[in-house]
C-alpha cells in the first residue's frame, strides 16, 4: 500500500528537526516554516494566529502531498518584524489559548459535576471573545 506507517506521521526521526526556515529571495520580509510530523489542524490554527497579528501582510499554509507529513506555512510582515519572530509569537499565544482554554474546561467540569451553573467563557475572560456564546 502507498501509505506509510501510522509511527511515521508523528515519531522525529534522528536527527530531524521539527521546524525549518527558509527566508524567501524574492519577496522582502518573507520566510517559509517547514513543519513536520504535523498536518491541517496545526497549519490552519498557526495561520490564523499569525493573520490575527498587525505587522502581518500574507500568511497562508499548504499541505504539498497527503502521504507526507508536513506543511508549509509562508508570513510576509511589514518591515519593522521578522517573520521568525511572528512565527514564535504565535506559537507562543496558541499555547497560551490552549492553557486558557484547558482551564475554563476544568473549571466548567467541576461546575456541572456540582451542579453549579455555567456561565459564558467570554464572560469569564475577556480573552475569549472569539468563542461562540451557548
Amino acid at each position: 500500500m502507498n501509505a506509510p506507517n501510522r509511527f511515521e506521521l508523528y515519531v522525529l526521526e534522528d536527527g530531524e528537526k521539527t521546524v525549518e526556515v527558509t527566508e524567501d529571495t524574492k519577496i522582502p520580509n518573507a520566510a517559509t516554516f517547514k513543519i513536520v510530523k504535523q498536518d491541517h489542524t496545526l497549519g490552519n490554527m498557526l495561520r490564523a494566529q499569525v493573520l490575527s497579528m498587525p505587522q502581518v501582510l500574507f500568511a497562508g499554509y499548504k499541505v504539498p502531498h497527503p502521504l507526507h507529513p508536513y506543511f508549509l506555512l509562508k508570513i510576509q510582515t511589514d518591515w519593522h518584524y521578522h517573520p521568525a519572530s511572528t512565527g514564535t509569537d504565535a506559537r507562543i499565544a496558541l499555547i497560551a489559548m490552549d492553557d486558557e482554554l484547558g482551564m475554563h474546561y476544568q473549571i466548567s467540569f467541576v461546575k456541572h459535576t456540582k451542579g453549579i451553573p455555567l456561565v459564558t467563557y467570554s464572560s469569564l475572560t475577556p480573552g475569549l471573545h472569539r468563542l461562540p456564546r451557548k
